[in-house]
């Protein structure tokens, strides 16, 4: 097993808990006082880019050693001449090659396309508790910043407000908040994505959402994801809910009218019931029957009006992700999400995340490849199609990260997904402004009494606290400032140096647009890898080219 660092000196960071591949701790708390890298990242942005201590220190790398097979094993390959992919308007003279210059903007889709200033989207924040609370910092930043977020699963069937006729929602003001919140700062950037599991389907929600926003919002289909391979599920503590969630028609464990139930939640004994969606497909046999049952669903879907359609699959094996690639690609979707074991959920069986499914690296190489098979089959065929647009998602949280997933993935990725690190400076956001702001503590659900000297040690104000403040008030003016979040600002200030540290790396590539990046653009730290992967060993990458200069 491989052991990650729980503190970087360089940086000036620590992990409360345990760290895992992504940097994050193995538990992510909400009231957490720092502070991983992204945490810090979310008060600091660019500024953590670099070692800490400027002027009285000097750093050297500690990450030389590359075991077992990872992203972390993955280099990024710089280069020593030339600039591909310049922006229109620049040339490739050293005065307009610097980083700043840089184009991170992507898009994704069929016929329609979804525009993004930074190639990163939200995993899905559903029914989750920790999603609905911190919803308002998590959307505005993402529409502020002009990145795509995905409302998840379950949200109109949780909700205790929704109204429902002959079966189907015809009120859900959660489902409504979420959306117009997002839609409030969208600016043209970025989108919101509504996702569908069993019950979502069977409530009515792709009929709701046409009828009340239009083209506005991007309808998903699920398969699944990377932290549990049943459906998704919630934690209620009062037995009336679980009650209500029962007749909702979810799967309720331990079912609230069993005899010893209501007495063991009296006692404190049981503490809590779970809320558990339902498998799909579980009445067909075939990956033909699955096959025909998607392409109908593809197509009421299409029938009710949905210009832009998108499939989230989870880390299942090799059959289910050539099904997902060839499946979405021959009905015109517009992005399929490819999750990998490995990442992070809200609530997710513990063993299970642990053993279940393929890790992200494993499953993203195949699909580089599956679709390298589907494209040369379309193109033998003469078949007027093309592969679908992905988006890779599994444990990501830094630039390093978005940039081998575009890179491991290309030409097909187009954005990286990313869960738990999007969350983390909404939650930081949200303890700040309950502290500083008394009177909003219970709306932004701040956990703090006070500022931690984890905090302190950079302000006591938010001017002074997050470096991108006087950013976003450019961007929304002075007047509208005392509606955005802190949480919001928090992401903003993440996402500026995710962009920076992505142009950074790209640059050194030589790539000057997203487009320009390749599985050129990697090495393997090992064999393993190499194998893995098909991304070359280090020393092995450019030998050719190496001694036909020493034999010049």
């Amino acid at each position: 097993m491989i052991e990650f660092r729980k503190t970087n000196d360089a940086l000036g960071t620590v992990n409360r808990g345990n760290p895992t591949e992504s940097g994050l701790c193995t538990l992510c708390r909400c009231d957490c006082t720092g502070k991983c890298e992204t945490w810090l990242s979310s008060l600091r942005g660019r500024q953590m880019l670099y070692p800490r201590d400027y002027s009285f220190v000097t750093a050297g790398s500690a990450n030389t050693i590359h075991v077992g097979v990872s992203y972390n094993s993955l280099r990024i390959r710089g280069r020593l001449y030339g600039a591909y992919g310049l922006p229109q308007g620049f040339s490739s003279s050293e005065d307009d090659c610097v980083f700043p210059n840089v184009s991170i903007e992507t898009e994704f889709g069929n016929e329609v396309k979804t525009r993004s200033r930074i190639p990163i989207m939200t995993g899905a924040l559903g029914s989750t508790f920790i999603a609905a609370k911190y919803w308002e910092s998590f959307a505005i930043g993402a529409a502020l910043v002009g990145f795509p977020i995905v409302v998840g699963e379950n949200v109109v069937g949780v909700d205790r407000e929704s109204e429902f006729k002959n079966g189907k929602v015809v009120k859900s003001p959660e489902l409504d908040r979420r959306i117009g919140t997002y839609l409030r700062y969208f600016d043209g950037y970025g989108a919101i994505i509504v996702q569908m599991n069993v019950e979502d389907t069977r409530n009515g929600v792709a009929e709701f959402v046409i009828d009340k926003y239009g083209d506005k919002v991007i309808i998903e289909l699920k398969w699944g994801q990377g932290a549990k391979d049943i459906g998704g599920e919630i934690q209620v503590t009062d037995i009336e809910y679980a009650r209500f969630l029962k007749k909702r028609g979810y799967v309720v464990d331990p079912d609230p009218d069993k005899p010893g139930v209501e007495e063991a939640m009296r006692s404190g004994a049981l503490r809590s019931i779970a809320r558990h969606s339902r498998l799909g497909y579980t009445s067909l046999s075939t990956w033909e029957q699955v096959r025909d049952a998607f392409m109908k669903e593809v197509e009421r879907l299409r029938k009710l009006g949905f210009k832009r359609i998108t499939l989230k699959t989870g880390a299942y094996g090799m059959e289910a992700l050539a099904m997902a690639i060839k499946f979405a690609s021959d009905a015109g979707l517009d992005l399929l999400t490819i999750d990998g074991a490995g990442g992070g959920t809200g609530m997710s069986p513990w063993n299970m995340m642990e053993t279940w499914g393929v890790p992200s690296i494993y499953l993203h190489s195949k699909a580089y490849e599956y679709a390298t098979i589907l494209e040369e089959k379309y193109r033998r065929s003469n078949e007027n199609k093309k592969v679908v647009d992905m988006a890779f998602a599994g444990g990501f949280a830094r630039e390093d990260h978005i940039f081998k997933a575009l890179a491991l993935g290309s030409p097909y990725v187009k954005i990286v997904c990313m869960g738990r690190a999007l969350m983390i400076p909404g939650f930081l956001g949200a303890n700040i402004e309950g502290v500083l702001r008394p009177e909003r503590r219970e709306q932004v659900k701040g956990n703090w009494d006070k500022l931690p000297p984890t905090v302190l040690q950079f302000g006591s104000t938010p001017e002074e606290i997050f470096e991108c403040y006087y950013e976003v008030e450019r961007k929304v003016g002075k007047e509208e400032m005392k509606n955005i979040p802190l949480g919001a600002i928090a992401l903003y200030t993440l996402c500026d140096k995710l962009a920076a540290g992505l142009q950074q790396l790209m640059a050194g590539a030589r790539k000057f647009s997203l487009s320009a990046i390749s599985r050129e653009d990697l090495f393997s730290a090992n064999r393993e890898t190499a194998e893995v992967t098909g991304i070359p060993f280090i020393t092995e990458a450019e030998d050719d080219i190496a001694r036909e200069i020493l034999n010049s």
